[in-house]
């Protein structure tokens, strides 16, 4: 018969509840402040909301036009669409960005850059939306740009979180760079054996999964580039064959747990968006299409996240209007508004502490 300490109910009892009830009741006494700080209680209570789907969120952003600054927005991610669920959070710094990108989310921890509104300055963060807690990060050698794509995780062997940083410059691929929180700085990685050009696309972070960071190349046919985050070491998958030299966009996400390709191009004339998932992790025959959707008005598309009734949300630019929207296969999602220059990324809500960079 297994004995529990008052301490384990308190912490089974703490661990489910959302962080908002958790930063309230810090203030109950030192002794509950003292173990909602803890390391061990934050990854605690962080695994178990992975597994609960009332702590998964979207965080998005959208231009505001009426006052020219950038907003970011929460919701909960649900395929029943409840609009009175979106939260408006406060930007970071307390600053009212003129505009602002958000590069990737892991673990509740978000890299965001803001440009501030009076002062043309460029502030690449650490933000914890839930907490508030934010950091600026270290400058890298390339800096990153608006089309810079970026990935961040936690590596277990050596039980810190890394970003990886992939750019493009305007003739040559520019060198990766990894920033391990705990070190504190930037350092270049060794590039990939062979002469590939890197698709990478800003508005999307680097797919992490299997303990690797997975992006799109080309040499003389595409691939998936793998890049194992604890050894370094680059590998190769291979795309589905119906993928093609006339699509105009390739990309890598993670849908569900599994890996996934994406393509906007062209069949018979009309403008298709085309998804498939990676049943088996490496496995090039697993390869399995999710559906095709023909739209004449939809120039680019991106999967953002997979409900449990398998119907995928995505992210997509309108030719006519040049305005980004979201929609199922179903057709339009309402519950996040159309608009200029958005995107989002699905959220974890948790205590992890963007201050593990010291």
């Amino acid at each position: 018969m297994d004995v529990y300490s008052e301490e384990d109910i308190l912490v089974g009892i703490l661990n489910r509840l959302p962080v908002r009830s958790l930063l309230r009741f810090k203030c109950i006494s030192k002794f509950w402040g003292t173990l909602i700080d803890e390391p061990y209680f934050k990854m605690k209570n962080l695994t178990h909301s992975k597994k609960d789907k009332g702590f998964q969120k979207f965080l998005f952003y959208k231009l505001c036009p009426k006052k020219s600054i950038f907003s970011i927005y929460c919701c909960s991610i649900s395929s029943v669409q409840l609009v009175e669920d979106v939260r408006e959070l406060n930007c970071p710094l307390n600053i009212e960005p003129r505009h602002c990108i958000v590069y990737c989310c892991c673990d509740g921890l978000v890299i965001i850059k803001v440009y501030e509104n009076r002062i043309e300055r460029q502030i690449p963060l650490l933000w914890n939306p839930s907490t508030g807690e934010s950091i600026v990060l270290p400058a890298p050698e390339f800096p990153m740009e608006e089309f810079s794509c970026l990935g961040m995780c936690f590596d277990s062997t050596s039980n810190d979180y890394k970003i990886l940083l992939n750019g493009l410059s305007d003739h040559n691929r520019v060198p990766g760079e990894v920033l391990a929180l705990k070190s504190g700085s930037w350092r270049k990685i060794v590039e990939h054996p062979r002469d590939i050009y890197y698709m990478v696309h800003g508005m999307h972070s680097l797919a992490f999964i299997h303990g690797s960071f997975h992006w799109v190349g080309n040499s003389k046919n595409y691939f998936v580039v793998s890049f194992a985050i604890s050894h370094e070491v680059y590998g190769e998958i291979s795309l589905p064959e119906q993928i093609s030299l006339s699509s105009i966009n390739i990309g890598i996400s993670i849908l569900d747990g599994m890996l996934c390709a994406y393509t906007n191009g062209y069949i018979q004339g009309n403008r298709t968006f085309m998804l498939w998932v990676m049943k088996d992790y490496g496995l090039e025959e697993s390869w399995h299409n999710i559906f095709s959707i023909a739209d004449h008005d939809k120039c680019i598309a991106a999967p953002k996240y997979r409900f449990d009734d398998g119907d995928v949300l995505f992210w997509c630019l309108h030719c006519e209007s040049g305005e980004n929207a979201y929609r199922t296969q179903r057709g339009p999602f309402t519950l996040l508004p159309h608009g200029i220059l958005q995107n989002g990324f699905d959220f974890t809500k948790s205590l992890v502490s963007p201050r593990l960079l010291t």
